[in-house]
């Protein structure tokens, strides 16, 4: 039985749990890429599939809609896959999520729900497949691996399309309307490392508890990120207690704030260690017992004997470079109050036989302030021996002073509420500035309905709210034809 199916509007419902039960995690996209090209194919739909699985549909005009300009409508396909081991052992990259429903909420059990961005995929299907709906001439743009850096996006030609307007539908907050977002670069810290045998004790060392959340959104929320504080807990340990580290990892993605982290470490002195961790326990409780009240380190104390570790000198250097890494709010706005201007996320740590890689999500709406912060990490890890390496640079969405797309969505969002909407900037890469940078003059606007916690197992979706963005969107679709 679909669990979604008695709620309204039912086609957006129906693909919303369509595209849930498609396993579509970033890198995942060639199944629910292929389920948009098989719906183009039942509808009589001309589409592009490229290599990067992105996909685009054409749908004409409406009757009587022939002259309106053709409207470009906007998601990506792929979401952020993350679990609670706690609560399913569901393998998200095989397995479709399970959907519920508690009240006004959509939520998936024990992991993301992936409504970002799949309802815009949702919205946009329902309006390909309706016989009734008076629209322009429609171009849905469906991109992939947007979560790792806008890959698709960077990728797509668009140089088929008509259309100079961009309804991109990859907002959270109903009735804020996103009119500018900033640009950013992952950066990979990579840090060369040597392993040798050494005699000791392992303790497994752990930073748990955290609430973590989107790296752009909520960088401001004060929030612990658990990579940095493993790194505090090792530099504190290592003042009073010799260590080897011998394994280290923390987050899944760099643009998620990491919700965890483990290290094991060599020594001769357990007690200490376990001291330590205990103290630095407390003292983590204190510092985030507003915004991460459910933090919490634990040393487990493991065995004795032979074991392979970095050297004393790697060791040394991997937790200088993890203590004094940049991380979090750079800069904060002077032009639009509030806003976050320049900022950056620890957001992968991981530790191999040959490096430990810190991967980066760097994001500001000053290009030369995200160099800035680049420059930052190239000088501190060459210094230590390491080097950097960028990916995914995408630039940002400047402020149209003069926008006739906004218009009408506030004139429309208006009319349906009785009230003003927020225009607001974003703190976060939206494809609306890639897309900017390959059409000349395009109009854009970024809207979508309430979510919370999203890329975190606490990600929910409003029903109501989705509703309420529907019917704008079909007002809008409306009102095109005065453009």
């Amino acid at each position: 039985m679909r669990v979604l199916e008695h709620l309204q509007p039912k086609a957006v419902f129906s693909y919303f749990e369509d595209l849930c039960g498609i396993p579509h995690g970033s890198t995942n996209m060639k199944a629910i890429s292929d389920y948009c090209v098989a719906f183009a194919k039942e509808h009589g739909l001309s589409y592009i599939q490229d290599e990067m699985y992105n996909v685009i549909i054409k749908k004409p005009a409406a009757k009587g809609y022939e002259d309106a300009p053709a409207l470009m409508i906007q998601g990506h396909l792929d979401m952020v896959c993350e679990k609670d081991a706690a609560l399913t052992e569901l393998d998200m990259s095989k397995t479709p999520l399970e959907l519920a429903i508690d009240g006004d909420y959509i939520y998936a059990k024990g992991t993301s729900l992936g409504g970002d961005d799949g309802i815009a995929v949702a919205y946009a299907l329902a309006i390909l497949a309706s016989d009734d709906l008076p629209h322009p001439k429609i171009e849905a743009v469906f991109t992939t691996d947007e979560e790792i850096g806008m890959l698709g996006a960077a990728a797509i030609d668009l140089s088929s399309l008509e259309a100079k307007l961009l309804l991109n539908l990859d907002s959270e907050e109903e009735g804020i309307f996103l009119t500018s977002c900033a640009g950013g670069v992952t950066a990979a810290c990579r840090l060369p490392v040597q392993y040798e045998s050494c005699e000791g004790i392992s303790v497994t060392l752990s930073v748990d508890g955290l609430l973590g959340g989107h790296s752009g959104g909520e960088i401001d929320k004060g929030r612990g990120n658990a990579n940095l504080l493993m790194g505090r807990l090792l530099n504190r340990i290592g003042k009073k207690a010799g260590f080897r580290l011998a394994a280290l990892g923390g987050g899944l993605k760099d643009n998620a704030i990491p919700l965890s982290c483990r290290a094991e470490v060599v020594t001769s002195d357990p007690d200490t260690v376990k001291a330590v961790a205990e103290e630095y326990d407390a003292i983590l409780k204190n510092e985030y017992k507003i915004s991460d009240p459910g933090v919490a380190v634990k040393a487990c104390i493991k065995d004795t004997g032979a074991v392979l570790a970095l050297t004393e000198d790697c060791t040394r250097r991997a937790v200088c470079l993890l203590l004094n890494v940049p991380n979090g709010i750079q800069a904060m706005s002077m032009d639009i109050p509030g806003l976050v201007e320049t900022s950056l996320n620890l957001g992968i740590l991981t530790l191999d036989d040959k490096e430990m890689t810190m991967s980066f999500a760097v994001r500001s709406s000053v290009r030369t302030a995200k160099e800035a912060v680049v420059e930052r990490l190239y000088s501190l890890t060459e210094a230590l021996g390491g080097s950097v390496n960028l990916s995914g640079d995408y630039p940002a969405w400047e402020y149209k002073k003069d926008s006739r797309l906004r218009e009408i969505v506030v004139e429309a969002y208006r009319d349906q509420y009785g009230e003003e909407p927020k225009i607001e900037a974003i703190h976060a890469g939206l494809e609306c500035g890639m897309f900017s940078g390959k059409i000349k003059g395009l109009d854009c606007i970024s809207l979508g309905p309430d979510m919370t916690a999203i890329h975190t197992c606490k990600e929910k979706m409003s029903i109501s709210s989705a509703q309420r963005t529907w019917n704008l969107v079909v007002e809008v679709l409306k009102r095109l034809k005065n453009y």
